[in-house]
């Protein structure tokens, strides 16, 4: 059990390298190009989102005296998960960022700064609602549902 979660390790490696590369790419491009990029690169966030499904299912079959450990890594995977889609919906607004000031100027700044809140708030939101989404699917397994 714990060489299949070997094996998703490496295919999780190999896919999150891939899109902190794409990742550094995108608000350098514009267009059709970049357009493509951005869909790729949410294609394999997608991959990598199902990769951490199936080693929280392998870490669960594992025996208990192991799956502490198997849990951490998994816990640190999915942070780092986190912040390569945070850093992706940044990425995928800096060149608008960018057209917008040349646009509107000065008073692009504090709009700048409102979006970069919004976001965050938006980033708190989803991770609290997954949190709640784990804590509901624990209670349904328990039977406390």
């Amino acid at each position: 059990m714990s060489s299949d979660f070997e094996t998703y390790e490496q295919d999780f490696g190999t896919i999150t390298a891939e899109v902190t590369n794409k990742i550094g790419k995108i608000p350098k491009l514009s267009g059709e190009e970049k357009t493509q990029l951005v869909l790729n690169v949410d294609k394999q966030l997608e991959e990598v989102r199902e990769l951490l499904e199936q080693m929280d299912l392998e870490v669960r079959e594992i025996p208990i005296q192991s799956r502490a450990m198997y849990n951490s890594r998994l816990k640190s995977y999915k942070q780092e998960v986190e912040k390569l889609e945070k850093d992706f919906k940044r990425s995928r607004i800096a060149f608008s960022d960018e057209v917008r000031n040349e646009l509107l100027g000065d008073d692009a700044i504090s709009s700048e700064s409102q979006r970069a809140h919004l976001l965050d708030n938006t980033e708190r939101l989803e991770r609290s609602s997954r949190r709640l989404e784990a804590g509901y699917q624990i209670a349904v397994e328990t039977g406390l549902h």
